[in-house]
Parts: C-alpha cells; structure tokens; sequence
C-alpha cells in the first residue's frame, strides 16, 4: 500500500498560543524561521477544489494544504526577512497589498498551531501528528529514503511503455488460462499435502508484498519524485508494508495515478514470473502464488480504507483528503440545513464523484462495524476451537520432530490471533474516541453531558447483554453454517427464527426421541428431522384465509423411489437449486439372523435438473447374517440422472457387503467390529471433502477391514463372502445404473434395521455397491472418468445418519 503519511491535513499542530502580557512586542521578535525538517511542495496539480490548495510537508511526514495566501507568506519566511519584507514578497506574489499586521496575525493564528515555523524562542515546535481511526499502527521503517533510492532505481526501467503493454497482456492472459482453463484443484492438492510447500508459499507472497512497495517507490522515481521511508506497520488488523510516497504530490494527476498503480503493476510481474518457473518446472503449487497475487490487487484496489484503489480515487478527482470530505458533504445533504462553506470548495465534477463515494463508503463502514460487533462472540470461539486444535497439532509436530509442520501451525496461530486482536483493538480505540470526544463536546453542558452519558450507558449495556456467555452466544462457526448477517444474530436473536428455521440456523424447537435412546450432545450431534408447522395469516376457514403454499413438486420425467423397506439402505440426493451442490450419505450395519429371509436393499440416487450443479449420493450397507439363511437375495442399486441439465454432474455409488457367520462375534471381535465401524461412520460425515476418485476405493478398504475382523474371529467362522460395486457417474446427459442383485443359494436371511437420513438430507459425491457373502470376494467397480473431485458443497448435511452399532 502508498503511504502519504496520513494524508494532507490543515488539523494538526500544538495548539494556539494563549496571548501573554509577558510576551515580546513584534518589534522584539526575531525574524520567523521555518521548522526543522519543513518542505514546500507547492501547489497541487490538477486539483478537484475551485482553488488549488498548496501542500506542505512537516518534519514528521505529516503533509498539510494551505491556502495560496498562507504558502506565499511561509515561501517568504527564510529567517532573515522581517514582517514587513514577508509582507511585501507575498503581496507581490499576490497581486494584492498585505501589510505587516496581517503576517503577524497569519503566523499567530495559523502556521504556528500547524508546527511549520519556530517558536518566539528559536526552539523547535511540538506537533501531534494526525491520527486517524483508519491509520497505519506501530510503524516500523526499514529503509531510510537514501536506501530507498538507491534499491528501488533499478526498477523504475520497468515503467517503459513496451515493457508494461508486455506485462500487462500476459498478465490477463494467465488470470484466464488459470481461472477459467486450468483451474487450482491440482495445486491446492499438491501444496497442502506438503506443510513445506504451504510454508514456502506463505513465504513468497510476504516477499511480494514487499516487492509490492518496491513499484510504488520505482514508479514515483519514474515521474521525477523521490520516495521516503519504507517499511512495515498493522493496518486494521493484519500486518502490512507501506512506501512514503508523498513528495508525488509534486506530480501531475498522471504520475500520481502512476505512483498509486506501481504497486499493483509490480504485482502484476511477479505473477508472469511465476507463471514462468511453472513453464519450466511443471510444480503446480506454484499457481497458488499467482492466486496470492491476484487476491492481493483485488484488496488493494479497494476504495472504501486507505488501499491503493483510495489513492487512485484521491488523485483521479484531485481531492486527497477524502475521509476529512465525510462530514461536510453529509451535512450538505440535509435538505433544511444551510450549506456548509466546507461543501462548496470541489469542482462540482470532484464534488459529485466524492458525494457518491461518501454514500457508498459510509454505509459500508457502518454495516462492517455492526457487523463485527455481531460476530465477535462467535468469531472469538472459533478462534478459541482451532487455536486449541492448532496448539495441540503444534505439540505432536515438536513431540515427532518435525519442524517444518511445527512452523506451519505457528503461522497459524498467528493468523487466528491477529483477527480477534485487531477487531478488539479497533472497537477499543472507536469507543474511547467517542467517550473522549463526547466529554470535551459537552464540557460546561450539564444536560448534554447527561444525556450523552447515558447513551454510553445503554450502548455498554446494549454490548454487554450481546457479549454475555451464554447458551451458544460463543459457539465455534460450524461447517453447514452459511455466514449470513441474519445468521450471526440468531445467537443474539434466537427466539426471533424459531418460527421458520433454515438449515445453518441457530434456533429453538422441540425435538422427541424414543425412550431409552441416546439423548445427542454437543460433542457427540446428531441429525434428526425437524417438522416446523406451515403458519397462515387467519385461522382455517376465517374469511379471508390464506391457503398452505403447495409442496415442491418432483420435477423428473420419472417416479421417485419408494423408501426403503426395513433392513434396507438408501442415500438420495436431489438438486434444482443452480451452482449448489447436494449431497446424501447413508451408511448402515445390519445384523440378520432366527433363520429370516436377507432381502437387504441397498441404493443410490443422484438426480440433477439445474445448471452448473451437483448431486451426489453414496450408499454403504454390511449385512453379517448368523447362522442359517434359507433365502438370501441382497440388492444393490445405483442411479445417476441429469433431466435438463447444463454442466451438471450427478454421482452415484452404492456399494454392499454380505457375509455369512456361523455364529455371533466374541466379546473381542464385536469391540474390534464397532471402533471400525465407528472410524467408518467418521469418514462418511467428511465425504465432502473427499475427491470422487477416492471414495470407492476407500470403502472397499473398509470392507476388507470388516471381513478381516470377522475371519479372525474364531467364534463367526465365517463361510465367504460377496462384494459388489456400483457407481453410476452422470455428466451433461442422463445416466442410469442397472440393480446389481447378488443372488445366493440358500443361506441365512436377514432382518434388522437399518438407519437412514432423513428425508432432504444432503450429501457427497459417489458410485453404489454391493456386497453378498460367498466362498470368494469379487469386486467388479464401474470407475467414473477421470479424477474428478468434488465441487465445494453449497448445501450440505452431515453425513451418515445410520450408524447402527453392531450387535450380534
């Protein structure tokens, strides 16, 4: 980011010396001197006010406007000229008579409050430099403006004309062979399976960010200006790099624009050179750096703080002290007030573009605080969650060795800190701004003071009734939440959803459950269907009622699948809902055995009519019989169908094993049997974030694991086994998998329950399959094309709602 050192300002300065009897008469006083350190910039090119202001610079780096009258007078000052010789050079410059009197009254009253000339004594002023609520903190420089020069001259050669069209068509180029052709799947796999590449990423975008710097100082060099200081500091809440920039007040309008887009341009190149190593090495990770590098210009280019898209906006209207334009151009747009003069300085062009960019920025900056007063309790807890998860995985990396991971975890404590530190910070530093100001507005105001006062009152109230731990008020941000607004003030709110309950939603219901079952908890949830009643505004048959909405209707040229019986298993995943993603898990153990018939059902239906979206759903079924079955036809079944779809993918995977025991496991083998089990249901909650390629895979090895368990346990002896494996992918067209029965002469039939999802359950990507017990274990997959993974859910549930454990 460009630092113009906090911007030009006319506030700033020790206050106004109080008129002393004791004091030197003006024949007494020696001739005024400038301050150490005071540079005249001059007048303002290409400004957006009527009058151009001119601009000074302070020792400090604080640049001030002044009016042409006051620079002619601090252009005559030079230590030597008396009050009269200043007079006389200004108001020639002037073109008008300035008398001695009028000097004395300009410098009491005006350039020795801003700290630009020596004090009665020769000594130098004290200034409070500006210090905005948006302003940089803890500012650190780590070059001097020589160093500064002398590094960053090379690069201004960058800013040759050809070299920039150059530049600049093949950075578009790539933003749209990376985007839009090659896509980020392969790179965010290959760099975050590694620690050491997520650490060498991080590593190049902080340099980058520095080499950033590089190009607003090389492009102010470029248009004839000198850069200053630069160095590092925190902006808002994350660390970040600055380049004094301010002497391209000098410029014209096209080399400040020039100095303010440097940054971006050097941006810009990092991005084609990396783009080159990946030519050359083939190392996709490589392509996160130039995501990074285009995350980055899209931030900078932000006008509503001080990033570079504020000082592209200042300098293309000429108007560089646009938080300072806030209060008079509300003011000026309140109808029954009398404008203000303050309102009336810009071009009506300037002013204009800044009264839309009042109107935008202010709502933004409103909403943004309210925002973060809302969501702190939450995003303290969730810092809390994964700092303790991080802390811990922090500990195993020192406790195995393992230093590069070790260094990955800290970096990640870092970044979850310095979020909740900087929101702190910023509403501690508003408030006492507020309460400082409001105390000195109404200082001799009783009433006002009063009344101010309990208005504090009722807004520390108001915050701490918010704040007040209680209930979920500091719950962790969970994985199905959607982050709405309306969402974070549910923890705040939470009687005001429980009439229409959304999935995400934090809210109040009444839930029953079998007695004697399982009550879920916190730590252990589970997913359960919840009935809201439908609301009418009348009650049935009062005149004027209104009529219950109509259910959504099926909207497939085809029925939709009967549930399933019992003992049966089924996983369904619609969407008509464009660029989302559904997905549906149902996992089930299901013990047979007193001789019943094992006419088990497994399925898997995906169905997609929408565009641009996905619906996957996945199937898994154990069915262990006991003893003698006489009829034992288990069926596994997969579907997969687009109806009117564009760019859709649907996915289907139903995959089931049989076996077939002599007897019930041993004490031993069924605790070996429901850890497994339970290590399987774990893994169907994530299915989401696992690719389509490795889900079938996975579950065969699963099953293996669960007949290894079973073989070695010597009370089952177990008679065989038979696994069959259905996925059914869908693409653009419509796909449908044939029922895979797995028929068997007579062996021990099944009966028990299985556990399903409730209805409208979501879920992830897959294929279906079967597996029946016989003297060998055969396996013959229909593998989906390619290596696809799973779109990003947009609406997703919890997976496996049947996780029944195994009982003999």
């Amino acid at each position: 980011m460009t630092s113009v050192q906090g911007g030009p300002s006319t506030q700033d300065g020790p206050p106004a010396p109080a008129p002393d009897a004791a004091a030197p008469t003006a024949g007494t006083l020696p001739p005024p001197a400038l301050a150490d350190g005071v540079q005249l910039l001059g007048e303002t090119k290409g400004s957006g006010y009527k009058q151009a202001p001119s601009l000074v610079r302070r020792a400090d780096g604080q640049t001030i406007q002044l009016t042409s009258l006051l620079y002619l007078v601090l252009e005559a000052v030079d230590g030597q000229r008396g009050l009269e010789e200043i007079a006389a050079h200004a108001g020639a410059a002037a073109g008008k008579p300035i008398s001695a009197a009028n000097v004395r009254t300009l410098i009491d009253q005006q350039l020795l409050p801003l700290g630009l000339l020596r004090l009665a004594d020769g000594s130098q002023p004290e200034v409070r430099k500006a210090n905005p609520l948006l302003g940089m903190r803890f500012r650190y420089s780590v070059t001097d403006p020589e160093r500064t020069r002398k590094i960053t001259a090379p690069f201004a050669t960058l800013f040759n004309p050809l070299i920039v069209v150059a530049v600049t068509a093949a950075f578009l180029a790539i933003c749209w062979w990376l985007l839009m052709v090659k896509g980020l799947a392969s790179a965010t796999h290959e760099a975050f399976a590694n620690p050491g590449l997520v650490l060498l990423i991080f590593v190049v975008t902080v340099l980058s960010a520095g080499f950033h710097e590089f190009g607003h100082a090389a492009a102010a060099r470029r248009g004839g200006a000198t850069p200053g200081a630069m160095g590092t500091g925190l902006y808002l809440m994350w660390p970040a790099f600055y380049t004094d920039v301010t002497d391209s007040y000098r410029l014209g309008r096209a080399g400040r624009i020039r100095t303010d887009l440097g940054g971006l341009y050097f941006n810009a190149i990092v991005a084609v050179a990396i783009m080159g190593i990946w030519w050359a090495t083939g190392f996709d990770a490589l392509l996160l750096v130039v995501v990074t590098q285009i995350l980055q210009m899209v931030r900078q280019l932000m006008p509503m703080v001080r990033f570079d898209g504020y000082h592209i906006l200042a300098d293309a209207t000429g108007v560089p002290d646009l938080f300072q334009r806030i209060k008079p151009t509300l003011l000026a747009l309140i109808p029954w007030r009398k404008t203000d003069p303050q309102a009336q300085l810009l071009k009506p062009w300037a002013r204009a573009v800044v009264t839309l960019w009042v109107l935008v920025t202010v709502p933004l900056l409103v909403f943004s605080l309210v925002t973060m007063v809302l969501t702190l309790p939450r995003v303290v807890g969730t810092a809390w969650d994964n700092g303790v998860k991080q802390q811990a995985a922090l500990a195993h990396s020192l406790a195995t060795g393992d230093p590069t991971d070790a260094a990955v975890r800290v970096l990640a404590l870092i970044c979850i800190a310095l979020p909740v530190a900087g929101i702190l910070y910023i509403l501690i530093r508003l408030g006492r701004q507020l309460i400082t100001g409001l105390w000195q507005k109404t200082r001799g105001k009783a009433w006002q003071r009063g009344v101010a006062l309990a208005a504090v009152a009722a807004v520390v109230a108001g915050l701490a009734w918010a704040w007040w731990p209680a209930g979920g008020t500091y719950r962790p941000v969970q994985p199905y939440e959607r982050g709405t607004l309306t969402d974070a003030t549910t923890a705040i709110f939470p009687t005001a959803t429980g009439r229409d309950l959304k999935q995400g939603q934090a809210g109040r219901t009444v839930a029953l459950w079998p007695q004697g079952a399982r009550k879920p908890t916190r730590e252990e949830p589970q997913l359960s269907m919840v009935l809201v009643p439908r609301a009418s505004a009348t009650s049935p048959g009062a005149a004027g009622a209104t009529a219950p909405a109509a259910a959504p209707s099926w909207v497939f040229p085809f029925d939709k699948p009967a549930a399933p019986d019992d003992g049966g298993n089924q996983a369904l995943a619609v969407n008509t809902t464009d660029g989302s993603v559904v997905y549906d898990v149902a996992f089930a153990l299901v013990w047979a055995d007193d001789g019943a018939d094992v006419l088990n059902t497994n399925e898997a239906y995906a169905f997609a009519s929408c565009k641009d979206c996905a619906a996957v759903a996945v199937g898994f079924q154990v069915v262990l019989i006991v003893g003698q079955a006489d009829v034992v036809v288990p069926q596994n079944l997969s579907t997969a169908a687009n109806y009117n779809c564009v760019r859709c993918l649907t996915y289907a995977l139903a995959n089931q094993l049989v076996l077939t025991l002599d007897g019930p496991l041993s004490a031993d083998g069924t605790a070996k049997l429901n850890a497994l089990w339970q290590q399987i249901a774990d893994y169907g909650r994530n299915l989401q974030n696992v690719p389509l390629s490795e889900i079938q895979g996975t579950l065969e090895g699963f099953k293996k694991q669960i007949m290894d368990v079973v073989q070695a346990d010597p009370s089952a002896k177990p008679r065989g086994a038979t696994a069959t494996s259905t996925p059914t992918p869908g693409g653009t067209g419509t796909a449908t998998a044939p029922a895979t029965p797995s028929p068997e002469a007579p062996q021990t039939p099944t009966t028990g329950a299985t556990e399903q999802p409730a209805p409208g359950t979501t879920a992830a990507p897959g294929p279906a399959e079967t597996t029946v017990p016989d003297a060998t274990v055969s396996s013959e997959p229909s593998q989906p094309a390619g290596d696809a993974v799973a779109p990003a859910p947009v609406a997703t549930s919890a997976a496996p709602t049947g996780t029944a454990a195994p009982s003999p």
